[in-house]
């Protein structure tokens, strides 16, 4: 059982940021105050030992952007979860982007799964649908195999502790100016998360999976944060593009704590 189920909020700097401008960021950022909040920034690796420095103290956790699943060997330009330890407690793997303009396969984030939580860092597990798969009925099809095939020959103790992030593909943004993407509403989220939670309870039981923690990911901004907070099944956000200014980024935290706060005084 975990102790403590707040509410994520991740940032994810994708390929953005220099060694000096993670430093601006975190000076510009500074500390944060958010019982309910888990906060966790995931930039390039080369900012890692200097966010380190600069965000001790400042109640904000790091994650890495992905890893390799072999402790060390001939693996020219990658990341072993040694080189993580001490740096970081997160790391995100299985990305939309990783698997897709990368070619990660589902064995892969499976292999790397279990060797994060070999060394103790949390994955933070990236499962969903492309537009066509879903205008084709298939999403819970999709999703519910990149489910499982993370999940395969992961103990039940050992899975509690992996948290998951739905990113639908038709949801995320390109970039600035990108008008083709279609917005996802929190009921959205909410059937898909409650399905994924389901697929868990197939494979651990009901109390195992009402321990995993489901980040949703799809243009999440200070605006709209607080909307998914609402979802019972949403127990989080990743966040893309609004998590590399400062201030945007404060304002999906303070946004989210506040509603949170508000459902507590409310009940």
């Amino acid at each position: 059982m975990r102790s403590d189920k707040r509410f994520l909020v991740i940032a994810n700097w994708k390929m953005n940021k220099t060694e000096e401008e993670a430093a601006a960021f975190a000076r510009g950022f500074g500390k944060i105050s958010a019982s309910k909040v888990e906060t966790v920034i995931c930039p390039p690796f080369t900012s890692l030992p200097v966010l380190s420095n600069k965000l001790k103290g400042s109640g904000v956790m790091l994650g890495a952007q992905n890893m390799f699943y072999e402790d060390s060997g001939t693996y020219t330009g990658e990341i072993s979860p040694l080189m993580l330890k001490g740096l970081c407690d997160f790391v995100i793997i299985g990305h939309s982007e990783r698997r897709k303009t990368l070619g990660e396969t589902d064995e892969m984030v499976n292999r790397k799964v279990k060797k994060a939580l070999e060394h103790g860092l949390i994955p933070i597990v990236c499962v969903g649908e492309t537009s066509d798969e879903r205008d084709a009925g298939k999403s819970f099809d999709v999703v519910g195999g990149m489910v499982r095939k993370a999940l395969d020959g992961v103990s039940k103790e050992a899975a509690v502790g992996i948290d998951f992030a739905y990113e639908p593909l038709w949801a995320i943004s390109k970039g600035a100016g990108d008008k083709s993407t279609k917005t996802a509403t929190p009921q959205d989220a909410e059937h898909m998360h409650q399905f994924i939670r389901k697929t868990i309870a197939g494979l651990y039981g009901r109390g195992a999976a009402e321990d995993v923690r489901i980040a949703y990911g799809g243009s999440v901004k200070a605006d709209s944060v607080a909307q998914f907070t609402v979802p019972k099944n949403v127990d989080g956000v990743l966040v893309g593009g609004a998590s590399l200014d400062p201030e945007s980024f404060r304002g999906v935290v303070e946004n989210a704590q506040k509603s949170l706060s508000g459902k507590a005084a409310g009940r």
